[in-house]
């Protein structure tokens, strides 16, 4: 099941697929384990929200890491 995820401000910037988290255009950015998120050389840089469903809000700390375009 894929989980979009949005900012804090509502704007719908990546989705996840699997353990996988990938930008709109498809690009994988990230890795994800439990709720870590993990750049691809394995450095954890934040955590997603534990809520369950097809939708997940970013905090403002984890905001930095999914640019709004």
């Amino acid at each position: 099941m894929d989980v979009n995820i949005f900012n804090t401000k509502g704007v719908h910037v990546a989705v996840v697929s699997g353990l996988e988290i990938f930008n709109l255009t498809g690009r994988k950015l990230y890795n994800l384990r439990g709720v870590n998120i993990y750049r691809l050389n394995g450095d954890l840089v934040g955590h997603l929200s534990d809520a369950k469903g097809a939708e997940k809000h970013l905090d403002k700390a984890t905001d930095r890491l999914f640019p709004a375009s």
